[in-house]
């Protein structure tokens, strides 16, 4: 089996855009719409793990929320958090914009080959499909943005850690699990993908480090470039090892076998 398609996360793998991206996003919100809190790095750090910025923020109302003025049915939660939500992913997208979030190593070095190689390209998150576009578009460039399909957002009911916005990524870009590769930076991601039957690479971020990453092929602290930082390799199935500027060649190796199981293949 060949690699025949790369499905990125985007926060975390294309741009590390947790803490300088959506955190302020959401509390320049909160100082918007008039909300008494604000959260800090380390609150932040727990709900990462929480896929999707609306079911983050929906939190608030079983916690300092409580006994305010926002104390309300869950019909008027739905309606407040879907306006809360729209100004955010508006203050994100004009943060991205603004450069504050550079590119992940390796990135749209890996994403030309892939694309000069005939690979399909795609994101998959839970962000807003307007959000996503905006960092790939910055990240990798426009024309080679308009190569990626996007699954983004509320595209599916059940998100992130379950399989489904994977499951709906394939079935879109006609590719067996078995000849596509994800790269993702969380646990939660990980087992998104590895529950959809994908090989999973995993690029660690701000607030992942510390996440369970089993059952992906490797877990490595970037891709790599050869003008920024070096990738580390954290883990590893079966042995494998893998060079400090992973290339697109490296991550189709993968599939020259099961790799995840036989350790036969060596990626150089």
């Amino acid at each position: 089996m060949t690699l025949q398609a790369i499905i990125f996360d985007c926060d975390g793998v294309l741009a590390d855009t947790e803490r300088d991206g959506h955190l302020p996003a959401f509390n320049c919100t909160f100082r918007e719409v008039g909300l008494p809190l604000e959260w800090t790095v380390e609150e932040y750090a727990h709900l990462v793990h929480i896929g999707g910025g609306k079911e983050r923020m929906a939190t608030l109302f079983d916690g300092p929320l409580r006994g305010t003025r926002w104390d309300v049915d869950r019909t008027e939660q739905t309606a407040l958090l879907a306006d809360w939500h729209r100004r955010k992913t508006q203050h994100y997208v004009d943060l991205v914009a603004s450069g504050a979030l550079p590119g992940r190593p390796g990135i749209r070095r890996i994403t030309e080959d892939a694309a000069t190689s005939g690979c399909l390209l795609a994101v998959a998150s839970t962000s807003a499909e307007v959000s996503v576009r905006t960092v790939l578009e910055h990240v990798v460039g426009n024309e080679l943005a308009s190569r990626f399909s996007i699954f983004a957002g509320d595209i599916v009911a059940a998100k992130k850690p379950a399989p489904d916005i994977y499951l709906h990524a394939l079935k879109d870009l006609e590719v067996p699990a078995s000849a596509a590769l994800v790269i993702e930076d969380s646990g939660i991601g990980c087992q998104a993908a590895i529950a959809a039957g994908l090989r999973v690479v995993v690029t660690t971020s701000i607030f992942t480090g510390g996440d369970d990453f089993s059952g992906a092929a490797t877990v490595l602290s970037s891709l790599g470039d050869p003008d920024l930082e070096r990738a580390i390799t954290q883990s590893s199935a079966a042995g494998l090892d893998w060079p400090d500027v992973v290339g697109f060649d490296d991550l189709a190796r993968l599939f020259e076998t099961d790799a995840r199981l036989t350790g036969h293949v060596t990626a150089k």
